[in-house]
């Protein structure tokens, strides 16, 4: 069985891909342990829209600025060896950060500094993953495990977020995040024993330079220009974090200020998000979506603008109505997010995905630090809740407008004719 050309054991794929996939997910779990507890220090020390936008914008920088380039060097270096890299010298800043909180020095331009690093190592990690996957996993099955992968994802939401304010309330903090170093040791150990794939070189392929990179880069440009449906999906997908990445932001202070309510109720909504997407991935999981994925995907982004309606007509008394909406949100993001990925999984040739998914990731949140500082203000006029029901209507319409578009309903038999094409020319001499 092939995926775009590379050889794989339909019977024997698992034993492989299952062990580092699991060792991952112990270093989400971390990392979903730090993201919480660092948002709820930050909620509690200054209270400030501000400095929430703040933190959040420096977080989603180096997935603009260096997105494109992570994803061209994956294409080149090995994925592995990527992965371990990555997943160590982000266990090695939030050490850096633990000694800061022990020592009784840290600040909060520390914080945000640590949150750079961290996700400029996220950076290079995530597409040498998701490329790698389809190195590893045959086609028929992609789509399942990224349902399953979904609903993973989503349990480690449920158990983050209490875990970690439950721990905060065991723990001095700086062993709460040091809770990071330990699970990223489990993500990388994996690695140093299993092999991974690696996509076919060409064999004109320019050494590794400033210019080769850059090269590499504009194959993805123009990868996107033959496939245009995969350029019209990021387009949308930018403009849905433009109005959905600020109702993550704030969730803290929709809790203080409009709930009046602490950070047990905090971790209630991101564990009821986490539980949905639980749900949503199981769900598609064994059903698999539509036979047109897209159309899966675009359904599940209307029924997460309706998940975010809920939340933000919710009164302050009606905590309840809030959860039942990120539930909501949980389980049509695993819809919304699981058919795009097993796409560029199995339509994009590996020794591209790296590159074109870097790029994907690079224009979809280049939306969000312009997010995080329009924001900020406009809430502060309008108040929380009127972005949150806003953002909601508005998803709801870019979702059934996606859908009216040509290139993206049929993206999938766009590629296939593309690939078809591509594969019936004569080799180079």
């Amino acid at each position: 069985m092939e995926n775009q050309g590379i050889a794989i054991d339909s019977k024997q794929w698992m034993k492989k891909f299952l062990p580092i996939w699991s060792a991952q997910l112990f270093s989400l779990l971390g990392s979903g342990l730090v993201q919480f507890a660092l948002v709820w220090y930050l909620t509690q020390k200054t209270g400030s829209a501000e400095i929430l936008a703040m933190a959040t914008f420096v977080a989603l920088l180096p997935d603009v600025l260096l997105a494109p380039f992570a994803g061209a060097l994956v294409d080149r270096w090995n994925r592995r060896i990527v992965m371990i890299l990555a997943d160590g010298s982000t266990a090695f800043f939030t050490l850096v950060l633990a000694v800061l909180f022990l020592t009784g020095k840290v600040q909060i331009w520390h914080i945000f500094v640590v949150l750079f690093l961290r996700e400029a190592g996220g950076t290079f990690q995530w597409p040498a993953m998701q490329s790698s996957t389809s190195l590893m996993v045959p086609d028929e099955h992609l789509s399942r495990v990224a349902g399953i992968n979904q609903a993973i994802r989503g349990g480690l939401n449920i158990v983050a977020a209490p875990l970690g304010a439950l721990l905060m309330t065991l723990l001095p903090f700086y062993q709460v995040i040091s809770i990071d170093i330990v699970t990223a040791i489990i993500a990388i150990t994996p690695l140093f024993f299993i092999s991974i794939p690696q996509p076919k070189r060409k064999v004109d392929e320019a050494p590794l330079s400033a210019k080769a990179v850059l090269g590499d880069m504009g194959e993805a440009f123009k990868f996107m220009k033959v496939n245009p449906g995969i350029l019209w999906i990021t387009i949308v997908a930018a403009f849905l974090n433009f109005v959905l990445a600020p109702t993550d932001t704030f969730l803290p202070l929709l809790v203080i200020q409009h709930f009046h309510l602490g950070a047990l109720q905090l971790s209630m909504l991101q564990s009821g998000m986490g539980i949905g997407v639980v749900i949503g991935g199981l769900l598609l999981g064994v059903w698999g979506g539509f036979k047109n994925r897209v159309l899966t995907s675009m359904l599940g982004i209307m029924g997460i603008g309706a998940g975010i309606v809920l939340v933000g007509i919710a009164p302050s008394q009606l905590f309840y109505m809030a959860l039942a909406g990120m539930v909501l949100c949980g389980i049509m993001n695993a819809f919304g997010n699981g058919p795009i990925m097993a796409i560029m999984q199995s339509k994009v040739p590996p020794e591209m995905q790296g590159r074109v998914m870097g790029l994907v990731s690079s224009i979809c949140m280049a939306m969000m630090p312009l997010a995080m500082l329009i924001s900020a203000p406009v809430v502060k006029v309008t108040g929380l809740q009127a972005w949150y029901w806003a953002s909601g209507i508005i998803t709801i319409a870019l979702g059934a407008a996606a859908l009216c578009i040509p290139q993206i309903i049929g993206l999938e038999k766009h590629m296939e004719e593309n690939t078809a094409a591509t594969e019936s020319e004569p080799a180079a001499a």
